[in-house]
């Protein structure tokens, strides 16, 4: 007789004998609102920025950096109030 190796038939398994929940299991859990999964942490802005590749010169680099941290968001502010100085 031909006997399937591959069978891996196990008993029937009390639901009773299953391992108590702990709090940290229901951290960790997905928490829905009737049919909408409720997105955990900081809410999305409503203009996000992106990520860009820029060349600058060594000297715009390291103004910017000495000036501490935030440099890149003060280059990003540099940028906008020079837009709007020439926008028209």
């Amino acid at each position: 007789m031909n006997e399937n190796k591959h069978v891996t038939s196990t008993g029937w398994i009390d639901p009773d004998d299953a391992p108590e929940l702990m709090d940290d299991f229901f951290e960790l859990a997905d928490e829905y609102i009737g049919e909408k999964l409720v997105r955990r942490g900081r809410p999305r802005k409503a203009e996000p920025k992106r990520a860009v590749s820029i060349r600058l010169s060594s000297e715009v680099v390291e103004y910017f950096r000495a000036t501490g941290k935030g440099w890149q968001t003060r280059i990003d502010e540099t940028l906008k109030e020079s837009i709007a100085r020439h926008s028209v």
